[in-house]
């Protein structure tokens, strides 16, 4: 019987955390001297921090943005983009990151749960664009005019993560599901490996250290994203791993 591509190229799910562009020169949250060991997530990463003082929000994502304008892709970066590239099968990458390092390597089959620190969403409208400046609280939206409305599309604490239907899907539908650079702290990505399993997937985890929920992974990989990924990518396409 001659297998079927499915066997010979199975689908692979991927899931991106911090720890992906932190060797880009972009902050983890959770490590020491992380984001969230410097700012308190409940003033600027909540609705109601935004609530309570809008402008210092729009100040933190605007700072954030300046940061992100001068960061590239790094090697992890562009292994995956590579592993979409040339694996017969599919690749979908699904990121908890709102930066766009993933389409700057070159990835186009992407899902970002957390929204994407270069667009700005109308509260008033709901209109979202591509927006890379600093957002001020008296700025009108483009859209329908209204003022004190803008926020950075990602999602906060308490919101619910963008795509998931597609992601629950994916899923159950993979062969193979990878996480990298992510703590598994937060939930529902830190689930992710769980569902990826139950549904008969080999599992592996890249990253610095083992995550919280290591004892779900099959495999776990250990050591800088710019080096492990690409050794992974390279015995996947090589065949010396599955």
């Amino acid at each position: 019987m001659t297998p079927n591509k499915r066997a010979l190229h199975p689908s692979i799910v991927i899931l991106t955390g911090a720890g992906i562009s932190a060797e880009s020169g972009l902050g983890t949250f959770r490590d020491v001297g992380g984001l969230w060991t410097r700012y308190n997530l409940e003033d600027v990463a909540t609705p109601e921090g935004f609530a309570r003082d809008p402008q210092l929000v729009l100040a933190f994502y605007s700072a954030r943005r300046e940061n992100l304008a001068g960061a590239r892709p790094n090697p992890a970066h562009l292994a995956i983009a590579r592993l979409e590239r040339e694996w017969a099968g599919e690749v979908l990458v699904v990121t908890q990151n709102v930066d766009d390092l993933h389409e700057q390597a070159g990835s186009t089959r992407l899902l970002h749960m957390h929204g994407e620190l270069a667009k700005t969403r109308c509260m008033a409208c709901g209109d979202v664009c591509t927006d890379r400046a600093a957002i001020d609280p008296g700025r009108a939206c483009a859209a329908c005019g209204h003022t004190g409305e803008l926020r950075p599309d990602v999602v906060w604490f308490g919101e619910m993560p963008y795509h998931m239907d597609e992601i629950e899907v994916a899923l159950s539908d993979c062969a193979l599901f990878a996480a990298i650079g992510t703590s598994g702290s937060v939930y529902p990505a830190a689930g992710f490996v769980r569902a990826a399993r139950a549904a008969g997937a080999r599992t592996v985890e890249l990253n610095l250290e083992p995550s919280e929920v290591r004892s779900a992974f099959h495999e776990g990989r250990y050591g800088p994203a710019s080096e492990v990924v690409p050794a992974w990518v390279e015995d996947l396409l090589s065949g010396r791993t599955g």
